[in-house]
């Protein structure tokens, strides 16, 4: 399978039309431009004096922030959004020397600046991290065998809109005319991603390749092949996919500390399948949840070893 088109940062037409980005620049050119304008009144805003000090900060900061406004509404790209990160980290140093150091006048005002700074930082991070593509995309395979014909297998894979029901992440795939399709998935954070699809490859019982089009939330391709099992127990189902999740390595790393691990999401998907393949629906106790309440409540993970802490709560 390719992965011809998954390299690189987010396309900068894809960010000048998104809603967070050109609001975070807006916001940059609106705090930037009075602390540049009227630096001292801005420090008493925050509640510290308009000593030489303060003022030269407050300008310093504004033209930060002008910096960060021009380039994430002119030619938006990732770095002015970690720009902003690394501006935030800056402005709330600045803050908590303020509260040291602070006199008593003015300190509340202070303290709330320190406050909705901390909330403007989570909200750039987030920005950053969901809009920042790595140079290698990530690539996932599993296998699962079922009671079925290469042809049989293939047939049920081939209707599309069939996918969402063993594929816990997938909201809705549509078909929109001959190899294209329209996905739409959700992701970590609680965001759900669009993209249309275009099928690359489809040979009948025994390939199934497609990619996603330009101007995807999350460029993809994917691959499903269909291997008579030895023995003619059935069909052998052999999957690949390539994306990129957002926010690269520590992106990955925060969707599998909140139940995102995207290697075990695929393998509940292939187990999933068979199940539906087999017997028609997924097997569930009447007390489980489904779809994305079953995914909040009961995140899964790899098989690991038992914690310390684990072991002594099995002994009690």
């Amino acid at each position: 399978m390719t992965t011809d088109g998954l390299h690189g940062e987010r396309p900068t037409a894809s960010l000048r039309h998104d809603p967070l980005t050109r609001g975070l620049g807006w916001a940059s050119a609106a705090l930037g431009a009075p602390q540049i304008i009227r630096p001292g009144a801005v420090a008493r805003v925050l509640g510290v004096d308009d000593a030489p000090r303060h003022r030269l900060a407050s300008a310093v900061v504004g033209a930060r922030e002008m910096v960060a406004a021009a380039g994430l509404l002119g030619r938006p790209r990732p770095v002015w959004l970690w720009a902003r990160v690394g501006g935030d980290a800056m402005d709330l140093t600045l803050l908590g020397r303020a509260l040291k150091h602070h006199d008593g006048r003015g300190q509340r005002r202070t303290e709330f600046a320190t406050v909705a700074t901390a909330l403007i930082t989570l909200t750039d991070l987030y920005a950053a991290l969901t809009r920042t593509r790595r140079s290698t995309p990530m690539e996932l395979t599993s296998t699962t065998t079922v009671s079925g014909s290469p042809n049989e297998v293939y047939e049920f894979w081939s209707r599309l809109e069939q996918l969402p029901t063993f594929m816990a992440h997938l909201e809705e795939v549509r078909v929109t005319g001959a190899g294209r399709s329209h996905w739409r998935a959700a992701a970590p954070f609680g965001r759900d991603v669009e993209w249309d699809a275009e099928t690359i490859q489809d040979i009948p019982g025994q390939r199934l390749a497609w990619r996603s089009a330009d101007g995807a939330d999350i460029p993809n391709a994917g691959e499903v092949r269909f291997v008579p099992a030895p023995g003619g127990r059935g069909t052998e189902v052999h999957v690949r996919l390539a994306y990129d999740l957002p926010g690269g390595a520590l992106g990955k790393a925060v969707a599998k500390y909140f139940g995102e691990e995207p290697t075990q999401q695929l393998d509940d998907d292939l187990r999933r399948f068979k199940q539906v393949f087999e017997v028609g629906e997924v097997i569930r106790s009447d007390g489980a949840p489904k779809g994305k309440q079953a995914r909040e409540e009961f995140p899964q993970h790899p098989a690991r070893p038992l914690s310390a802490d684990e072991r002594k709560e099995a002994a009690a």
